[in-house]
């Protein structure tokens, strides 16, 4: 656990080695404004019991109101039924999604409290503190959403931003770091369009921390605005030449 920001009303928390095993690595983030908590990307059934001893440390469970889910992955969202369970939490996931977390186990008992959040985006009021729901569509997922705090200026960005095997949790040199995210970029990225929208958007917001699910964080305006011109320019899946998908089996 890393508090990478604070201040005597807020606080923002990263959970970053409770995976294990085979599983992918995951972070999971708490923020606390005035005592009032808000969960992103609590994760899987694997973590759920691993964060919820953490997290509980931290704020009681009745402090937790807001459960936020950037899309139906389930290293995201598998655990939602447990976490609306033992909270009074109101939970937040794309409209495109809300018809498919039942297949997660969700209770009916609780589904009523998921809220979807509409293509545009949305504010959620945190304690007194509104943290914006923004739009990051096909980023990976077709509803896909990242949480602006402006009292942090933080940018949690989901899987944009993710490195895998990277040995250390704060990026200490951003060259060093590409070949960490380049794989998983222009793999799970699907098209330099898509990228350029949040690019866009991202312009307008005051980001001193970029918080990505997986990997290592970015502090400080340089290495975030390093990350932003490097993922304008990579070449995503849909970039390349198009050609037929091969048959398996087929004569070449």
């Amino acid at each position: 656990m890393i508090t990478i920001f604070e201040t005597p009303e807020h606080r923002n928390v990263l959970f970053h080695d409770l995976s294990e095993g085979s599983m992918v690595q995951a972070n999971q983030h708490m923020i606390i404004h005035n005592g009032v908590a808000m969960l992103l990307d609590p994760g899987g059934h694997k973590t759920y019991m691993k964060l919820f001893s953490a997290a509980t440390g931290l704020v009681a469970p009745s402090a937790f109101q807001h459960i936020f889910f950037s899309h139906q992955d389930p290293d995201i969202i598998a655990a939602a039924n447990g976490w609306l369970m033992v909270t009074d939490a109101t939970a937040y996931l794309s409209a495109l999604w809300m018809r498919f977390i039942p297949h997660f186990g969700v209770d009916e008992l609780v589904i009523n409290r998921i809220r979807p959040i509409p293509d545009e985006g949305m504010t959620v009021d945190v304690g007194g503190a509104p943290m914006v729901l923004l739009p990051a569509h096909f980023l990976h997922s077709e509803g896909n959403f990242q949480v602006y705090d402006p009292v942090a200026k933080i940018l949690y960005s989901g899987d944009l931003g993710t490195s895998l095997g990277a040995p250390y949790t704060a990026v200490p040199d951003f060259d060093a770091h590409v070949p960490y995210m380049k794989p998983f970029h222009e793999r799970y990225m699907p098209s330099r369009r898509a990228v350029a929208r949040w690019v866009n958007t991202v312009a307008r917001l005051d980001v001193e921390i970029l918080a990505p699910q997986h990997g290592a964080y970015f502090v400080g305006r340089d290495l975030v605005r390093r990350y932003v011109d490097w993922v304008a320019g990579i070449d995503c899946y849909l970039d390349a030449d198009v050609n037929a998908y091969p048959i398996p089996g087929a004569p070449g």
